[in-house]
């Protein structure tokens, strides 16, 4: 006997989340104006408060925008699609980090906001990853990427000490090229990596680093970046909020 699943989310949430659906596919392009309050209610046999909630968390979502005396239209675009593979190589001589360099392409302004450079104790399976003893200790780089002055991505990537120590990777600035850069001239090269992606709910200091509206998850990027011999030479937990992002993956089939 077949089972029966019934959607216990309220009815707004219910409509918020098929006109996003819309919105982030394209369906509903930026600039095109919503039906009417009463159309809405009509469409989906409801009350106007309800309309009015569904479209108020849009709003937050920064997907939807209000014109006094016109209606509400379309505020955001379809999901950016990020390309993992163009990051992980290092910039190209005297050529910025390449966050800000793709961004230039898409005529968008890439930055970075430095927030924590640190030797902890990382998390289980980051240590895992790095093949560290148990209480063994990595340098973290903290930074928040943004697109536009938009906060987009959270990103928290560990280091083998032994290769931080003694460069610039220690230090609480920006390296120019960033650290893929910096570890090729080293004499690590990436050479391979490996991505696990999740859907989560986010934490809080996720939540304020991006700036999430209430109950908006995010996609979670486990990230392992090897050099040489297979040796990991960079473990990456890397935040991005799940409604205006997607991940490009391009892969030859042999």
């Amino acid at each position: 006997m077949a089972r029966t699943f019934e959607d216990k989310r309220s009815a707004h949430q219910k409509i918020a989340a098929g006109l996003r659906r819309q919105i982030t596919r394209g369906d509903l392009a930026p600039g095109s104006q919503l039906p009417s309050t009463p159309a809405l209610m009509e469409q989906y046999g409801v009350a106007g408060t309800t309309i009015q909630k569904a479209l108020l968390t849009l709003k937050e979502e920064e997907l939807l925008v209000g014109q006094p005396g016109k209606g509400v239209f379309v505020k955001g675009s379809t999901q950016q699609a990020i390309s993992p593979a163009v990051y992980v190589p290092p910039a190209a001589p005297r050529e910025p980090y390449r966050w800000i360099s793709e961004a230039e392409k898409r005529s968008q302004r890439g930055s970075a906001k430095l927030l924590e450079v640190a030797a902890v104790v990382p998390p289980h399976e980051v240590a895992k990853a790095l093949g560290l003893e148990e209480g063994g200790r990595a340098l973290l780089r903290k930074q928040v990427l943004l697109l536009d002055d938009e906060p987009t991505e959270l990103a928290r990537s560990y280091y083998p000490l032994e290769l931080a120590e003694g460069t610039a990777m220690m230090e609480r600035r920006k390296i120019r090229g960033g650290t893929p850069t910096l570890l090729s001239e080293l004499g690590y090269p990436p050479r391979e990596f490996v991505d696990e992606v999740s859907s989560e709910i986010p934490t809080e200091d996720e939540a304020v680093a991006l700036e999430l509206p209430k109950d908006m998850p995010v996609m979670l990027t486990f990230r392992v970046i090897y050099s040489d011999n297979e040796r990991p030479i960079e473990v990456s937990l890397l935040t991005k909020a799940a409604h205006r992002y997607r991940m490009r993956y391009r892969l030859s089939i042999t």
